[in-house]
């Protein structure tokens, strides 16, 4: 159903992307995310690493790193795929949020939420940076 390629929208040191298989219907799961939770004091230790920008919330009192697929889905504030975080299972499931086409990167807004469109943590980092 899915695969990994090069992206033209990462320019990061591999541009990698998930892009879709076949057809993908709206609301369809796409991928089930295993999740290595860990507690948020820890998080400083992975703020020293690439990881840092990887990671995703998972609840009041952790950070999780995800397996699979999960951490290689690219950013859009127009996204065609969103995900809910299943506690039970310890999953991050990806579904579609709108049909997508055989061929197409599969995209998720980094907020979470898909109509937030709050600036992305990476580029409030690079502007401080830049004053």
């Amino acid at each position: 159903m899915i695969e990994i390629k090069t992206s033209k929208l990462s320019d990061g040191e591999f541009n990698r992307g998930v892009f879709a298989k076949c057809d993908i219907a709206k609301g369809e799961l796409i991928h089930e995310a295993p999740v290595i939770a860990y507690p948020n004091e820890e998080h400083a230790f992975i703020e020293k690493t690439l990881l840092a920008d990887y990671a995703f919330e998972y609840g009041i009192n952790h950070t999780a790193i995800l397996l699979g697929y999960g951490m290689l889905f690219n950013h859009s504030y127009t996204p065609n795929a969103h995900y809910d975080i299943n506690f039970k299972n310890h999953t991050f499931d990806f579904f579609a949020y709108t049909d997508i086409k055989a061929g197409e990167e599969i995209l998720i807004n980094y907020n979470g939420e898909v109509d937030n469109e709050d600036p992305l943590w990476f580029n409030m980092e690079e502007e401080t940076e830049n004053d």
